[in-house]
């Protein structure tokens, strides 16, 4: 089973914003007269499948030129942003690394990472929320997206006498809210649907902020990044934040389900929010009875949670080093990559092109998943593009569960929004 769930983020938040100096005495150095080594490192450790198809671009781009060789150090995605940090603080960055996208802004801004140097043109069939790009200039680049989708059964749709939403006609809040009473009057399911709750970290702004944007509202004012003030404490934010509450307070969901998330599987809901990750396992539950759905739209249209992990060059190349990365970058953009990517994943290819060379039959005209990539070309948004992140995520997290578990929604919002100004001002993101 493949899970590519966001990592956590809230020990990032006490990251200060400095700019490091210095090369890393880990991240890369010469040997002698060979090949100029250039240590690579990923979060993709324990993940079979993602290794692979790591080992195989770099065993490729070693064996296709004399003058670099890539040598990579496997992290755990949980233990991963915390190994940066650590070699962040001690001077012992890579060259090339991996990052989550909504942390990239953080991180370029500490001057962990660096312009990759690569171009428009470089990047141009790639889906935009797989490009990093932060003040103007290309940090990252992504080999797949993943997004967030409703998954339910066409049979109990149609038991129930409700439509099936489209990509081009999601349901309405008043359709979705008729679909949740007739469901929960069936008395078939413990309850409507597994919103995921019970996960933790990264996950919430990912899931849950689409949902607020939806309604109107966002996590910061995003004209200038200075302030969240009247978007995440606005009205449109306060009609999320009581629907949310009552999500879990009409009995429509589970404040904390199963960790393994198997409800939807066992037959206990009728709906589950999730990542395209999911289908595979969905489909083998129920088949062709799979509907895979966007999320209603609340007033502002549907949203989706788009971005995932990426790849950039950090402070620690040398500047031949750093030739070396944006050469490695290039080499592993190829669709064939991508393809294989997106067959031990079943993410959402980078490129359409890649989409056509894979062989796991989800992606590509007339497939399964297709749908897939339309929702993140309609629906999708990416997470806001600021350095502040981190501490825009950890406070959202930690307000929206006040919220689920009953706290006043107002006077929560007003919070979430003095602590992430605070920060704000206080780093002098804005200066």
């Amino acid at each position: 089973m493949f899970h590519k769930k966001p990592v956590a983020l809230a020990s990032l938040a006490l990251v200060p914003a400095l700019a490091l100096v210095g090369c890393s005495s880990q991240g890369s150095h010469s040997s002698g007269d060979g090949p100029l080594e250039i240590t690579l490192w990923t979060h993709s450790a324990g993940n079979e499948g993602e290794m692979e198809v790591v080992t195989q671009i770099i065993d490729d781009f070693n064996a296709s030129q004399d003058d670099y060789k890539v040598v990579r150090q496997d992290f755990p995605q949980d233990a991963y942003n915390d190994s940066v940090q650590g070699a962040a603080a001690s001077g012992d960055l890579p060259c090339i690394m991996d990052v989550d996208a909504p942390v990239m802004p953080n991180w370029a801004n500490n001057g962990w990472l660096v312009p990759s140097g690569l171009t428009e043109e470089d990047t141009a069939d790639f889906l935009p929320s797989t490009v990093g790009t932060y003040d103007g200039e290309i940090y990252s680049i992504g080999f797949w997206d993943v997004n967030t989708v409703l998954f339910t059964r066409a049979s109990v749709l149609e038991a129930n006498d409700i439509r099936v939403p489209t990509v081009d006609e999601p349901w309405t809040a008043d359709e979705f809210a008729d679909a949740e009473k007739k469901i929960q009057a069936s008395g078939e399911f413990d309850y409507v649907i597994d919103w995921g709750t019970g996960s933790s970290g990264e996950w919430w702004p990912y899931a849950y902020s689409p949902l607020l944007q939806s309604f109107g509202g966002d996590l910061v004012d995003r004209s200038d990044y200075s302030t969240a003030d009247g978007v995440l404490n606005g009205p449109e934010a306060q009609k999320f934040g009581a629907w949310f509450q009552d999500q879990f307070a009409q009995g429509y969901a589970s404040k904390s389900g199963a960790q393994d998330r198997t409800e939807f599987k066992d037959g206990k809901v009728a709906m589950h929010y999730d990542g395209i990750w999911e289908y595979a396992e969905g489909y083998e539950a129920y088949g062709d009875d799979l509907v895979v759905a966007p999320l209603p739209d609340f007033g502002n249209g549907s949203k989706a949670g788009v971005g995932s992990w990426q790849t950039g060059l950090s402070q620690a190349c040398t500047a031949e080093q750093k030739e070396g990365g944006l050469a490695y970058l290039k080499f592993a953009m190829k669709d064939e990559y991508i393809a294989q990517f997106s067959d031990v994943t079943s993410l959402i290819p980078a490129t359409e092109s890649a989409a056509e060379l894979t062989t796991k039959g989800y992606y590509g005209e007339g497939k399964p998943l297709q749908i897939a990539q339309e929702v993140s070309d309609k629906y999708g948004e990416v997470r806001p593009v600021t350095p502040g992140y981190p501490v825009i995520s950890s406070v959202f997290e930690k307000g929206l569960q006040d919220i689920m578990n009953g706290s006043d929604v107002k006077s929560t919002e007003d919070q979430m929004v003095v602590e992430i100004d605070a920060d704000i001002e206080s780093a002098g993101y804005n200066n």
